[in-house]
């Protein structure tokens, strides 16, 4: 039998080893443009090893349910933000280790995005409605910078119903 990946709730705390939420209610905030616009600053630090930071969209679109997690993927030489442009919850699968074992699970409300470490194991985006866009900084140069491992059939974690 396979285990079920429970998703916990996205908290800074909880998904430290992992890297950054990208929140309004994370960081300082100060107000600015005369009192009219409130700036909640530095909630990440993107890295680029050997590339520059492009920000792009990604068009999320929902996987087959139910989800087993079969593969992760890593880029080792930069970091990763997503941040969703429309609020909607999604979900993280993240793990210290490429094996099945590892796997965690977080659930994100639509008002937090997340920056991944570099060389973090991740599974890539996962969303609950038919389209969801999210807004990318990554690094410019992709090769070399992603590595996937995929699971042997029927090893991965499933992921609970949320």
């Amino acid at each position: 039998m396979t285990a079920m990946l429970e998703p916990a709730p996205l908290t800074a705390d909880a998904f430290a080893p992992f890297g950054q939420v990208i929140a309004p209610d994370e960081g300082d905030s100060y107000p600015i443009n005369g009192g009219l616009t409130r700036r909640v600053h530095a909630l990440a630090t993107p890295e680029m090893h050997g590339g520059a930071a492009v920000i792009s969209i990604f068009r999320g679109t929902r996987w087959p349910q139910p989800l087993r997690i079969q593969m992760l993927e890593r880029h080792p030489y930069g970091t990763q933000a997503l941040i969703p442009m429309e609020r909607h919850p999604w979900l993280v699968v993240v793990a210290e280790q490429p094996k099945p074992e590892a796997c965690r699970a977080f659930l994100a409300r639509g008002d937090q995005g997340i920056q991944l470490a570099a060389g973090i194991w991740h599974h890539p985006l996962l969303v609950f409605q038919p389209l969801h866009d999210f807004l990318v900084v990554d690094r410019s140069q992709p090769e070399g910078n992603l590595e996937e491992v995929h699971f042997d059939p029927g090893t991965g974690p499933e992921l609970a119903p949320v």
